[in-house]
């Protein structure tokens, strides 16, 4: 297909994807949904989900190693997709064994989220700060991403066309200060890549995507992954993107695909003027 470069700056889409151990079978499926992204859905920004490329822990040592390098093969896959079909891409989260001073971790990785605009070029990074280091009642039973990974310490704001977005990764949604950072700092959408397992999706996810928005007054934007991958994880899916009035506009429930909403951030004005929270805000100590 040609490349696509006149869709709407203020439609925004989310990929679920169920990632495997196979690289090039997950750059396949990226391939294929962000095109759809951008020709069916018509998107200008896409969001794509956690572990996007690889959902194998032990390979995030080697493949961080190869991505710290600026020819970093996902980095630069994604930023040719970027530039061919003209739409942002915010890269749900990629190892990467240097911080992004460049000086390289010993023996762990950063989970990072890399934003490319319309031209393929990479204009924000967020290392993702909270880890998942947790006992969960399923059958993977034990997750210790500290294991592997090295928290971040910096929260992420982009201007992107549709508005200002606030990174986030995962098991961040947990932690409301960091939403209350990002909002404060001016951000109007939220991103959340995730992987969130089936048992504590089933139970949390919904809650915490629609109190992120209602609190903060943002567009909420989750790309998660969806069943069983390697290694026996079983992930919640349910990507969906949320108004800043907490209404979920739209989900995917299971399975890979595409999910698509407009941004109005005129809407988002509204409710803000309406209702200032954000002004509001006072921090007891």
């Amino acid at each position: 297909m040609p490349a696509c470069q006149c869709n709407p700056v203020n439609k925004i889409a989310a990929i679920q994807m169920n990632s495997s151990d196979s690289k090039k079978d997950n750059l396949e499926t990226v391939a294929r949904l962000v095109e759809e992204a951008a020709f069916i859905h018509k998107a200008g920004l896409v969001l794509l989900p956690e572990n996007f490329a690889l959902f194998d822990g032990k390979a995030a040592l080697d493949l961080g190693l190869q991505e710290s390098e600026d020819n970093g093969e996902i980095r630069g896959f994604i930023s040719s997709l970027a530039k061919k079909y003209g739409i942002w891409i915010i890269a749900g989260s990629i190892p990467c064994a240097s911080r992004p001073d460049k000086s390289l971790i010993d023996g762990r990785v950063r989970s990072a989220c890399w934003v490319f605009d319309d031209t393929g070029v990479e204009v924000s990074r967020y290392d993702k700060i909270h880890l998942f280091d947790v006992d969960v009642d399923d059958s993977h039973g034990s997750y210790r991403e500290s294991q592997q990974f090295e928290a971040g310490i910096n929260p992420q704001i982009v201007d992107t066309p549709a508005g200002k977005v606030g990174l986030s990764i995962c098991y961040d949604l947990r932690f409301p200060q960091l939403y209350s950072w990002l909002a404060g700092a001016g951000a109007q959408i939220l991103t959340v890549p995730a992987a969130f397992t089936f048992k504590t999706g089933e139970a949390h996810w919904l809650l915490l995507l629609r109190a992120r928005a209602v609190e903060n007054q943002c567009y909420v934007i989750a790309a998660n992954q969806t069943g069983v991958h390697s290694k026996g994880r079983e992930t919640w899916g349910h990507s969906m993107i949320i108004d800043p009035w907490g209404e979920v506009i739209v989900c995917a429930e299971e399975g890979e695909g595409v999910i698509s909403a407009e941004i109005n951030l005129q809407t988002l004005s509204d409710i803000r003027s309406a209702m200032p929270v954000l002004k509001h805000r006072k921090f007891i100590k």
